[in-house]
């Protein structure tokens, strides 16, 4: 069983960073996949960022892929989502989510595949 916390949200200006952190508890962290969701009032919850297990591959959703990054440090169980240039439209809730690595796959895309969510943090970004 894992635990995941994240950390690092906010009310922000627009134009403005953040870097959200995400630690796992529970569970040997670099078998896990990692990614970082979001969703805001009144949409689905959306893909950002996928990172394979030891941190080499990254998958970034197109629409943020200039802005976010996602990372993550095995040593400190930890991934972060580093977000440049924050717009008020990336107002939502952010949640990171661990998907077992079975091999098959160097990244997850779709939420059914990760079996570990955080409670969430919000952003929130005005204009």
């Amino acid at each position: 069983q894992m635990q995941l916390v994240e950390s690092g949200g906010g009310l922000v200006q627009a134009g403005d960073s953040l870097r959200l952190s995400c630690t796992a508890s529970g569970g040997t962290f670099n078998r896990y996949i990692m990614g970082w969701f979001r969703q805001a009032p009144g949409k689905e919850r959306e893909l950002l960022a996928s990172i394979s297990w030891d941190g080499s591959k990254t998958f970034s959703k197109d629409s943020v892929k200039d802005r976010f990054y996602g990372s993550r440090d095995n040593a400190k169980r930890t991934v972060y989502l580093q977000m440049n240039n924050l717009k008020p439209e990336d107002t939502a809730v952010y949640y990171c989510a661990a998907g077992w690595n079975n091999g098959v796959y160097v990244y997850l895309e779709r939420e059914s595949q990760y079996d570990y969510w955080g409670q969430g943090t919000q952003v929130t970004v005005s204009s």
